[in-house]
């Protein structure tokens, strides 16, 4: 009998007992939704995970002013007010660096016309934009010239623009106040919303670090030096060459320690993903468990299958059917259910997918090799499960089974 001729026999076997083949069924298609929307629930919580790190900036590498001895007393990192703007030029010409920004930040009231708001005023080289990966909503940035002049120029967030421009009018070419020094407000940025430890990453005011330094704090150094290598794999290198350079800049030698520290988020990428990842096969894990829960359904009804029909096995064994027949019969039943069962339930785990990124506004996404997985996984099922079923039915005598009632 050909392979044609025993899924057509298959699929009029299963056709004559419509109810009991869809509540056979019932467990695959279960099982198999229950992993797609697990697995796109998982990749979609890594993939937010992933964004929300590399919104921090683009291969991104901070330097931090490190801890210092004073009379005895270790101040802890920040306590060495070191670095300089001319150690962020001289990183800049370092091989493997994109670019470099010192910032500034301080946390103060702003005041435009009848409306104040406190927010943090972070002072930032032009190229801060390009290492954050921030978009301006309007306007321009501040350029290299205003910078060297210490211009009063600002870049507002989203939050600070709706708190001190409540009526909604375009906040471009207006005055604000900061420290008592008239600011004209050139451009915004476009919203990134929280960061991921939760903190609004739109209230903040931008303005030349040099700005900040003479208007805002008084002081010659800077809080941190914000460097952007050209790829992720270079980010090692750039790390190890920063590190020489300001030991040599400080003249510091051993066993003196760093009054800097360099951090990356390559590590807490790294783990992030990984994390995400054991989470994604967790849950995948689980929501299989139903698959096979599904196939013990297939099998008890494959024995019961076979039972009601002892009679049609010894009839056609007694007309020239062979044992092979019998068995891939059977067989064919038990994987066409399964199959049918995977394809519907990837169609309900789509849905479900789309219905529970619309009402949680939950990220989801679905992998397409999951989706094939799924599928095969259902079939394999099938074959798992039908191929005792059918060896009962291949084995049958077909004379006890004629005389089966």
């Amino acid at each position: 009998m050909t392979i044609k001729a025993t899924l057509r026999l298959a699929l009029a076997a299963l056709v004559r007992n419509k109810a009991r083949s869809m509540l056979t069924m019932l467990g695959i298609v279960i099982g198999v939704a229950a992993v797609i929307i697990t697995v796109a629930i998982g990749v979609g919580a890594r993939t937010s995970v992933q964004q929300s790190i590399n919104s921090l900036g683009s291969n991104l590498i901070v330097v931090q002013p490190g801890s210092v001895t004073q009379t005895g007393a270790r101040t802890g990192y920040g306590g060495a007010s070191t670095l300089t703007p001319a150690d962020g030029l001289a990183i800049a010409q370092l091989p493997g660096v994109a670019a470099v920004s010192p910032t500034v930040s301080v946390r103060t009231q702003v005041v435009a016309g009848d409306n104040n708001w406190q927010t943090t005023i972070t002072g930032v080289a032009p190229t801060y934009t390009f290492i954050r990966s921030w978009a301006l909503a309007g306007g321009r940035f501040f350029n290299e010239n205003e910078v060297a002049s210490a211009a009063k120029v600002a870049v507002l967030g989203q939050t600070v623009v709706g708190q001190l421009f409540p009526n909604g009018g375009s906040p471009i070419g207006q005055t604000v106040i900061i420290k008592g020094a008239p600011f004209t407000v050139i451009g915004t940025l476009v919203s990134l919303g929280q960061s991921g430890l939760g903190q609004d990453q739109d209230d903040t005011v931008l303005i030349p670090y040099t700005s900040a330094m003479e208007r805002l704090t008084g002081l010659t150094t800077v809080n941190t030096l914000m460097v952007s290598a050209s790829t992720s794999e270079e980010i090692d290198p750039v790390t190890q060459s920063v590190t020489q350079l300001l030991e040599q800049r400080h003249r510091i030698v051993p066993p003196q320690t760093d009054d800097f520290q360099i951090r990356n988020l390559q590590a807490i990428a790294q783990t992030a993903s990984q994390t995400g990842a054991v989470m994604e096969l967790l849950l995948a894990g689980v929501a299989a468990v139903s698959l096979i829960v599904g196939g013990i359904g297939i099998m008890n009804i494959m024995l019961v299958s076979v039972t009601e029909r002892t009679r049609e096995i010894g009839l056609r064994m007694a007309v020239g059917a062979r044992a092979a027949t019998i068995l891939r019969q059977f067989l064919a039943e038990s994987i066409v259910l399964s199959t049918i069962g995977g394809l519907i339930g990837v169609l309900a785990g789509g849905i479900g997918t789309i219905a529970l990124a619309l009402l949680s506004h939950w990220p989801t996404s679905i992998p397409l090799e999951w989706v094939f997985a799924s599928v095969a996984f259902s079939a394999m099922v099938g074959i798992f499960f039908g191929y005792y079923p059918a060896r009962q039915a291949a084995s049958l005598s077909p004379i006890e089974a004629l005389r089966f009632e």
